[in-house]
């Protein structure tokens, strides 16, 4: 497609919004709707572009893109209606910041460049990654300090609550996958030192963390006291992962995915012998999912 034709694309869809947005003559359903409201439709559409890629559909790789895109195309309207910022300006910050973040290819090219040779010496992707953090952490230290001057018109500073410190932990989403953003957190504060010497010390925490698990148990188990127990578990076991160079969220899908096909396999042979599954014992299932997993 050429860039006149994305253009065109683009701008109709930018047109559609505003349309059922408008006042008057739009959509009642998306003149009602608010940033709360669809950022869950928004976190939604980005596990369907994912689902789509990891079954290897490209129809509904385009199909959920287009979803996605939108998306963002709603969040710009609204934020456009309050003054704040239009797509436009969304485009314009992220290809800015691709460019800044990329000096290995753009070498002192400025921002609103769109071409340019890589400089000497182009870094390898272990080098390039901590590059990357570094040039992140310049820019939550600038956004902090742009916090202090912010008006009233736009959206609210991105620093923390009453104040303008800047913590290493700033701007992890909170929306994102409790596995995930607790990776996020450990990786982020063990940029500053806070770790364990390698994987046997985090390994001996994990070992801890079962250990107060079990006093919670043996002390009655009240409800409160296990959650908080086997959550600093689960932190803990993020922790050993990324020791031990391991994504915990990759992990964890590839362990569902993989339940998921032995216990459909299950299912199968069940049927095939004529087992209705809700009758099964113990022993029963036991044969089953090693059957299952032989198989696999």
């Amino acid at each position: 497609m050429s860039e006149d034709a994305a253009g065109e694309a683009l701008s109709a869809l930018l047109a559609l919004m505003a349309r059922l947005r408008d006042p008057t003559r739009g959509c009642p359903w998306d003149r009602e709707q608010t940033f709360g409201s669809i950022a869950p439709y928004t976190i939604e559409e980005a596990y369907e572009v994912r689902d789509a890629i990891e079954r290897g559909r490209p129809q509904e790789l385009r199909e959920e893109l287009g979803d996605l895109l939108f998306q963002v195309v709603f969040h710009s309207r609204m934020a456009e209606e309050r003054g704040w910022f239009d797509f436009t300006s969304v485009a314009r910050s992220i290809h800015e910041k691709l460019v800044r973040r990329h000096p290995h290819v753009f070498g002192a090219q400025s921002p609103g460049g769109s071409s340019g040779e890589a400089p000497a010496g182009a870094l390898d992707a272990a080098r390039q990654s901590a590059q990357w953090d570094e040039l992140k952490a310049r820019e939550r230290a600038q956004l902090a300090r742009e916090g202090e001057a912010h008006g009233t018109s736009g959206p609210p500073p991105a620093g923390p609550p009453g104040g303008t410190e800047l913590s290493e932990l700033e701007n992890i989403p909170l929306a994102l996958p409790a596995l995930m953003r607790a990776a996020k957190l450990s990786r982020r504060a063990a940029r500053v030192g806070f770790d364990w010497d390698g994987p046997p010390q985090v390994r001996e925490k994990v070992m801890e963390e079962i250990g107060e698990i079990e006093a919670a148990l043996a002390a009655g188990g009240e409800a409160g006291a296990l959650a908080e127990e086997i959550g600093d578990l689960l932190f803990a076991v993020v922790n050993w992962s990324r020791h031990l160079e391991v994504d915990p969220e990759e992990a964890l899908r590839a362990a569902n995915a993989k339940f998921e096909r032995r216990f459909r396999r299950m299912e199968r042979l069940a049927r095939e012998r004529g087992m209705a599954l809700e009758t099964l014992g113990a022993a029963q299932w036991d044969a089953l999912w090693r059957e299952a997993k032989g198989q696999g």
